[in-house]
């Protein structure tokens, strides 16, 4: 990212399913796309809400074989956003951290649901798990 602003809101498109159509990651300064062009929106697209809260992060990266840090850290930029919405819209009791992520709005239509959130910059990216060690375990 060119700026170290990374304050951003995310726009999640559900079906009426709760089936995942897509979603936006922008920052809010420039609404410039954070992420995007990684495969994650394609990975994630078509997958039920509570399939898509328990992707793990270690595997996201394997599975799309991101291999720079830069892309890693988009990754988790954007699956932390998308999962505290879907947990927030679920009303999940897994514990969200709303100083950092807050819903503006859901919106709700005849075919779709519209969720924004804004998002606060991360504090720190969690640390990845080696594959070597995830085989073991």
């Amino acid at each position: 990212m060119p700026c170290k602003d990374t304050t951003a809101q995310i726009t999640v498109i559900l079906d009426e399913k709760d089936c995942l159509v897509s979603f936006d990651f922008a920052k809010l300064t420039c609404q410039k796309s954070v992420g995007g062009g990684i495969g994650f929106v394609e990975f994630c697209q078509g997958k039920h809400v509570g399939e898509v809260i328990q992707l793990e992060f270690s595997d996201l990266v394997v599975d799309l074989g991101l291999t720079s840090s830069e892309e890693q850290f988009l990754l988790y930029l954007e699956w932390d956003a998308l999962g505290a919405a879907l947990d927030q819209y679920q009303g999940s009791q897994r514990e969200v951290d709303t100083d950092r992520y807050q819903i503006a709005t859901i919106a709700y239509e005849s075919d779709q649901v519209e969720i924004r959130q804004m998002v606060a910059s991360p504090k720190e990216m969690p640390k990845l798990v080696p594959c070597r060690k995830r085989v073991a375990s």
